[in-house]
């Protein structure tokens, strides 16, 4: 029996190119042609003026952002987090607008600032899905 992971994406036809574009190290964000305003997490249409998916499109990130706030997580029991802990869950604002949720690596906790520049870099979750995360610039 294998064991569930919570770590892993769902990816369906629509989130593909996102997928598709990490494991090249290319972080996509969605632009709508409406607002002009970038969002992430990916939807389909605009979360700010609610223009819909003819008028949203994918594009390149910088892979630039600050840190916003972060917590460092020393228990989790859902697999496979528990065999990484202590980690530093983190929200992130990319320098095209839009906060994501993310993980900051390579840095100890203690040297963690508001503001920090970071960039970022992917980890591989399982074979061919790689996960973007943020280190220090």
């Amino acid at each position: 029996m294998s064991t569930v992971r919570y770590d892993l994406p769902e990816i369906d036809e629509f989130t593909r190119p996102y997928w598709d574009a990490a494991p090249e190290g290319r972080l996509l964000l969605r632009r709508c042609g409406a607002c002009g305003r970038a969002h992430h997490y990916p939807r389909e249409f605009c979360p700010f003026c609610w223009a819909g998916e003819d008028r949203v499109a994918w594009e390149p990130a910088s892979g630039r952002a600050t840190l916003y706030t972060w917590s460092v997580v020393h228990r989790n029991d859902l697999p496979p987090f528990g065999t990484r802990v202590p980690y530093t869950a983190a929200v992130v604002d990319l320098a095209e607008g839009p906060r994501m949720m993310t993980e900051v690596v390579d840095c100890h906790a203690a040297d963690l600032r508001i503001d920090m520049p970071l960039q970022v870099t992917f980890r591989e979750a399982a074979e061919g899905v790689r996960v973007a995360v943020f280190r220090p610039q």
